[in-house]
C-alpha cells in the first residue's frame, strides 16, 4: 500500500470540492521562490469579558511573487471575498476577529500562504475563550484560634478557563499582600493560605486574590476575619503537615513543584529527601522549604519523594511517587530536506500538506479520482472590476483531475507571461498597474488528458480611490473638542466607506459615540469628530477610505495635553517613631511639565466621622497632613515628619501641571512608626467621694492614636493635702476611665488625685490635679423643680436644680431613682448616680408605654440627703418591630443605584412613623454618612469600587424601627448588564405605585 511520487504529487478524494498541493522544482538560476514564513499563528485565550473586542491572528510570508494570505477555521475556508463577515477582517496577512463569539470563533486556525511556486501551511493555532469568575458575596465565617496554635484559611476559588491561576492573600485592604515565609504559606494548588502559629498581631481580615495571567484579570473572596485567642501562657504544638503533593506525573524535560507545609509551635523545620537515592543536582527548595523544585526532569528523577517536618514538640512525615514519562511523537514522515506533515482522515482518505519542497515522499491509502476540467462548481466571475493603477487577480479554479494546464485570453488575443501580467500555478492571472486599455472580456481555458473547457468574465477599470485632504497631526487639551478631516475621490459608479482607526484599534462608532462621531458632510468626505477629549484617546489615527474595488490610507498623529498621570512605586524606605522616607517614581507629565508633587498621609485611627462623610465618592480617604507636603516638580523622594508614634500608615503621591492635580497614585504598603513613650495626659479628671465614703476617680480615657506604644495603661494617684506621699495604682485596660478606691476617706479633708500615662517605653505626662472635699455630714437640702422628659419608648430625660451647701454638707453628687408606678417595686428602682457638676442626665432601659416616678437626692461620703418631690411621666408607645422590605435597582449607565422599600404602618399600641433613616457604609466600618426622608424611595451616585451596606429603618416619635440590610457593589465589580428588562418594568411600576 505504498506510493511513491517524485518532484510532485495530488491528492484527491472523493469529495466535492478536493484540494491540491503542488511542490514544484524550479532552475537554480530563477529569482522567484515559493512562501517562507516569517510569523506563523499563536494559541491565543481571549477573555469573555475583555474590554478589547478583537482578536489577531498574525501571519507573515515572504515570496517572490508576493504570496496570497488566507485562513481556515476548523477545516473550512474562510473566505472574506465571497462571503462577507462582519466578525471577520484581513489586515495585510494578520486575521482580526472583531466582536469574538464563543459559539462561532473557538476552534482551530490555519494560515495558508500561496504563490505560482508552491504553497505553505502554518502550524495550527487555537483560539480560546478564557473567564475567571467572581467569588460569592456571601460573608465567610469568622477564624477563632488560639494562640500559637496552627490556622488554615480556605480559598474556594471560582471556576475559571484556563486552570492555571496566581494565588495569593490580602490583609485587611488592598493592595496590603502577605508575604510567605516560614510562618504563612499559600499553596498554589488549592489557593488555601497556612499559618503555622498564630500571633496575636494577626488579627484581621483575610481575602483569597486570585489571579489569571492568561486572561489578565483578577478577583478577591469576601474577607475571612481571623480572631486570635489571646493565651496567658502560649502552649507549644508538634509539627503537623497539612499541606501534601499529590501522586505526580511528569513528562522529561519538564519542570514541576511539589509543595509540603506544617503547623506547629515552635515553627516547623522542612527537610526533603529522595528515598533510596540521593536527590539529583536539578533540584532547588524555596519558601523557606515549602516548595521543592525538580528542573529540567530526567528518567533518573522518578522515585518516592518525602517530605520530613520537625520541632522540639515532634515529626511528622509524608511520602509520595512521582513517575518520569516520555515524550511521544506521532503522525511522523520521513523526507529529504526535512519538512512538516500534517494529516487528516476524512472518508476513508489521508490527506498530507507539506510546509516545505520535497523530492521524495511515501505516503499510504491515498485515493485519486480522475476527470476533465469543468467551470460548472467554480466559474470565473462574470464582472470583473480592478481600479486604475493597481493590481487585480482573476481566479481560474475549474475543478479537474489530473491538473489541467491553462492558457488566458482577453477577447481572441493570447495572452503570456510579461513584466505586467502573470498567468499563476494555479491558473490565476494577475495584471499589475491597470489601466483603461485592460478592459474587456477574459477566458481561462483548462485542458488534461480527460477533456477541456472554459470560462469568461468581463473586467471594468474603475478610477482609483485617492485620498485628497488628509488629516493633519493635532495637539489638543483634556476636554476639547477636535476635528480629524479626510476626504477623498473615488470612481463615481461606487460607494464610498470612511474606517476609522487610532492604534490599529478599529473605533465603532455605534459604542464609541461618547467621545467619537463621523462626520458625513459631503459623499466624499468622512472626517472624525473627537469629543471631550482625554489622554487615552492620544494615539495614531488611519483614515481609510474603501471602496469594494480598492483603498487608500493616511495617517495623523494626535497628542493630547491634560493633568499629569499618577506617580508609580510609591515606597516607604526609612521608619522612624514620627517620621519616614517616602520615595515614588515620576509619573507621565501628558504634555506639561510637572510642578509640584503633593503627598497626602492617612493614619488608621483618626476621624472616623470624616472618613464616613466621604465614602460615596472616594475608594480612600486620605487626612492631608495640616500643612500639606508641597514638594517640587522633579523630586522623587521625601522625608515625612510629625507623624504619630506606633501608628499604621500608608502614603499616596500626585502630581500637578499647568491643569491641575493629577490621579494619585496607588497607595503605599501599610507600615507602623516606631514607638515611644506618651506625650498625652488624660483630661477631664474628676474625683468624689461615694455615698459610702469610697474614693471614685474618672477621667476620659486618651485616644488610641496617642497610645505611642504597646502595654498603654493609666497610673491614678491621690494623697490627703498635708501628706507627702502619693498613694498610686496601675490599670492595664487603655479603654478604663473609671477608678474606686474602696477604703473611706477621712472626713473634713481635702483630697488631690491626678492620673498619668504609660506604655512599654516608659511613663507619659499627668493630668492636672483635681481636688476633692471629704464630707463630715449628709447633704441637708433636696433637689428643687425635677422635671422629666420622654425622648424614646425606652429613654427620658430628668432636669433638676442643683443643690448648694458649703463643708461639712458638701453635695458630691446625685442620685437618680425612677419606677413604675403601678407595676413596681419602689425598693428595686433603677438608679442614676452623677457627679456633682451636672443637674440633668438620661434614663434608660424604661418600659414603653408606661407611668414612671423619679425622685433625686443629693449625696456625699456621709450619706444621701432628703428625697425630691417625684416626678411623674409617661414614656412613647414603641416603634413597629416589623422589618422593612427593601429592594435596589442600578441604571443602565451605572451611575446611579435606586433604592425604594414597603411603607409601614403602626398599629394602635405603637409611635406614630414620621419618617426613615438611611446609613449608607462601607462593608466592615461602624460609621458612614446618614440620610433622612419623610418618602419611602432614594437614589445615590453609584460608588466607583468596595462593598458598601445600605441600613434602612422607620424613625417614629418612640424611638427608631429595626434595621433592614441591603448590600450593594460598586460599578467595578458589576457585570456589563447590570439591569434587566424584567427589572426595567419593576422598576416603572414601583415608581407608579409611588405616585411619581
Amino acid at each position: 500500500n505504498m506510493i511513491v511520487l517524485k518532484c510532485f504529487f495530488f491528492f484527491f478524494s472523493a469529495a466535492i470540492k478536493p484540494r491540491i498541493f503542488e511542490p514544484r522544482i524550479f532552475d537554480k538560476e530563477a529569482t522567484g521562490f515559493g512562501p517562507i514564513f516569517e510569523e506563523e499563528p499563536l494559541d491565543t485565550v481571549y477573555a469573555e469579558d475583555s474590554p478589547e473586542s478583537k482578536i489577531s491572528m498574525n501571519c507573515r510570508a515572504r515570496a517572490n511573487p508576493p504570496a496570497i494570505i488566507k485562513w481556515w477555521l476548523n477545516n473550512w475556508e474562510i473566505k472574506l471575498m465571497e462571503q462577507p463577515d462582519e466578525h471577520f477582517s484581513l489586515v495585510g496577512g494578520n486575521l482580526v476577529i472583531t466582536n469574538p463569539d464563543k459559539g462561532k470563533h473557538a476552534g482551530k486556525y490555519v494560515c495558508v500562504a500561496k504563490n505560482v511556486y508552491g504553497t505553505v501551511i502554518s502550524k495550527e493555532a487555537t483560539v480560546e475563550f478564557g473567564y475567571l469568575n467572581q467569588f460569592p458575596t456571601d460573608e465567610r465565617e469568622p477564624v477563632h484560634v488560639k494562640e500559637g496554635q496552627g490556622a488554615v484559611l480556605l480559598c474556594s476559588p471560582p471556576s475559571r478557563y484556563p486552570s492555571e491561576v496566581l494565588f495569593r492573600w490580602i490583609y485587611n485592604d488592598f493592595p496590603n499582600f502577605i508575604i510567605p515565609d516560614q510562618r504563612r504559606f499559600v499553596s498554589q494548588t488549592t489557593g488555601n493560605m497556612y499559618i503555622a502559629k498564630v500571633e496575636a498581631s494577626d488579627v484581621g481580615n483575610y481575602s483569597c486574590f486570585v489571579s489569571s495571567p492568561t486572561i489578565g484579570k483578577s478577583v478577591f473572596s469576601m474577607p475571612i476575619p481571623l480572631i486570635p485567642q489571646i493565651e496567658k501562657e502560649v502552649k507549644h504544638y508538634p509539627a503537623d503537615i497539612r499541606v501534601k503533593f499529590p501522586k505526580t506525573y511528569a513528562l522529561v524535560h519538564q519542570n514541576i513543584t511539589l509543595e509540603c507545609f506544617a503547623l506547629g509551635n515552635p515553627l516547623p523545620h522542612i527537610r526533603w529527601r529522595k528515598l533510596d537515592a540521593d536527590l539529583l543536582p536539578n533540584y532547588e527548595v524555596s519558601m523557606n522549604g515549602a516548595l521543592l523544585h525538580l528542573i529540567n526532569v530526567q528518567y533518573e528523577d522518578e522515585g518516592s519523594y518525602e517530605c520530613e517536618t520537625l520541632n522540639v514538640k515532634g515529626m511528622d512525615w509524608y511520602r509520595q511517587w512521582l513517575y518520569v514519562e516520555g515524550k511521544t511523537n506521532s503522525n511522523t514522515a520521513k523526507g529529504t530536506p526535512s519538512f512538516v506533515l500534517h494529516s487528516k482522515k476524512r472518508t476513508g482518505s489521508v490527506f498530507k500538506t507539506v510546509h516545505n519542497y520535497c523530492w521524495r515522499l511515501s505516503v499510504s491509502k491515498c485515493l485519486f479520482t480522475a476527470c476533465a476540467p469543468t467551470f460548472i462548481y467554480n466559474p470565473v466571475k462574470k464582472v470583473l472590476l480592478g481600479a486604475e493603477n493597481r493590481r487585480v487577480v482573476i481566479e481560474c479554479k475549474p475543478r479537474a483531475a489530473p491538473k489541467p494546464k491553462f492558457i488566458w485570453k482577453r477577447g481572441s488575443e493570447l495572452l503570456t507571461n510579461s513584466s505586467r501580467m502573470l498567468i499563476w500555478d494555479d491558473g490565476s492571472l494577475e495584471i499589475l498597474n491597470l489601466s483603461k486599455s485592460d478592459e474587456g472580456s477574459y477566458t481561462c481555458y483548462a485542458e488534461n488528458d480527460r477533456g477541456k473547457s472554459n470560462s469568461t468574465g468581463t473586467l471594468t477599470i474603475t478610477e482609483a480611490t485617492k485620498i485628497t485632504v488628509a488629516p493633519s497631526d493635532t495637539e489638543a487639551v483634556v476636554g476639547d473638542t477636535t476635528i480629524l478631516q479626510c476626504s477623498a475621490s473615488f470612481d463615481p459608479s461606487l460607494d464610498i466607506t470612511f474606517i476609522w482607526t487610532v492604534d490599529s484599534y478599529v473605533i465603532h462608532f455605534y459604542t464609541d459615540f461618547e467621545h467619537y462621531e463621523l462626520l458625513m458632510g459631503l459623499e466624499n468626505s468622512g472626517d472624525l469628530l473627537i469629543k471631550n477629549i482625554q489622554v487615552r484617546h492620544a494615539g495614531c489615527y488611519s483614515c481609510t477610505a474603501q471602496t469594494i474595488v480598492d483603498n487608500a490610507t493616511a495617517e495623523a498623529d494626535v497628542s493630547v495635553k491634560g493633568l499629569p498621570g499618577p506617580p508609580g512605586g510609591v515606597r516607604v524606605e526609612e521608619i522612624g517613631d514620627t517620621s519616614v522616607k517616602l520615595k515614588w517614581s515620576l509619573g507621565t507629565d501628558h504634555g506639561s511639565s510637572l510642578i509640584q508633587h503633593v503627598v497626602q498621609t492617612r493614619d488608621f485611627y483618626y476621624g472616623s466621622p470624616y472618613l464616613a462623610t466621604c465614602h460615596l465618592t472616594f475608594t480612600f480617604t486620605f487626612i492631608i497632613f495640616p500643612v500639606p507636603v508641597f514638594l517640587d516638580g522633579s523630586t522623587e523622594s521625601s522625608t515625612i515628619v510629625d507623624l504619630y508614634p506606633w501608628m499604621q500608615y500608608e502614603f499616596r503621591v500626585h502630581a500637578i501641571n499647568e491643569f491641575g492635580a493629577g490621579e494619585n497614585s496607588r497607595p503605599s504598603i501599610k507600615i507602623k512608626t516606631w514607638d515611644a513613650r506618651p506625650t498625652v495626659a488624660p483630661s477631664d479628671v474628676i474625683g468624689q467621694v461615694g455615698i459610702s465614703g469610697e474614693l471614685i476617680v474618672t477621667w476620659a480615657p486618651v485616644k488610641p492614636q496617642f497610645f505611642f506604644g504597646k502595654k498603654f495603661g493609666y497610673v491614678v494617684a491621690f494623697k490627703q493635702h498635708e501628706n507627702y506621699e502619693w498613694k498610686w495604682t496601675t490599670l492595664e485596660d487603655p479603654e478604663t476611665r473609671r477608678y474606686v478606691y474602696k477604703e473611706s476617706m477621712t472626713p473634713d479633708t481635702e483630697i488631690q488625685v491626678k492620673v498619668s500615662t504609660y506604655n512599654n517605653k516608659g511613663e507619659g505626662p499627668s493630668s492636672l490635679i483635681s481636688v476633692v472635699y471629704s464630707p463630715r455630714l449628709a447633704p441637708t437640702e433636696a433637689p428643687l423643680d425635677v422635671y422629666a422628659r420622654q425622648v424614646t419608648s425606652t429613654e427620658a430625660l430628668v432636669w433638676w436644680l442643683p443643690v448648694y451647701q458649703a463643708p461639712p454638707n458638701w453635695v458630691d453628687g446625685y442620685q437618680i431613682r425612677y419606677w413604675r408606678k403601678y407595676d413596681d417595686n419602689e425598693a428595686a428602682a433603677s438608679r442614676v448616680i452623677v457627679h456633682r457638676t451636672m443637674n440633668q442626665t438620661r434614663l434608660e432601659n424604661m418600659r414603653p408605654d408606661s407611668h414612671y416616678l423619679i425622685e433625686v437626692r443629693a449625696f456625699n461620703g456621709a450619706g444621701l440627703g432628703p428625697p425630691s418631690e417625684h416626678c411623674e411621666m409617661f414614656t412613647r408607645r414603641p416603634p413597629p418591630s416589623r422589618l422593612l422590605r427593601v429592594y435596589k435597582y442600578v441604571s443602565f449607565n451605572r451611575k446611579w443605584l435606586y433604592l425604594y422599600w414597603d411603607h409601614i404602618y403602626n398599629y394602635w399600641n405603637e409611635s406614630y412613623v414620621e419618617g426613615y433613616k438611611i446609613l449608607f457604609r462601607k462593608e466592615g466600618e461602624r460609621y458612614g454618612k446618614l440620610y433622612t426622608t419623610g418618602r419611602h424611595y432614594i437614589d445615590f451616585p453609584m460608588p466607583e469600587t468596595g462593598d458598601y451596606v445600605i441600613e434602612v429603618r422607620a424613625r417614629c416619635e418612640g424611638g427608631d424601627g429595626p434595621i433592614s440590610q441591603i448590600r450593594v457593589q460598586g460599578k467595578a465589580s458589576l457585570g456589563p448588564e447590570s439591569l434587566s428588562v424584567a427589572a426595567v418594568l419593576l422598576l416603572a411600576l414601583g415608581w407608579m405605585n409611588l405616585g411619581l
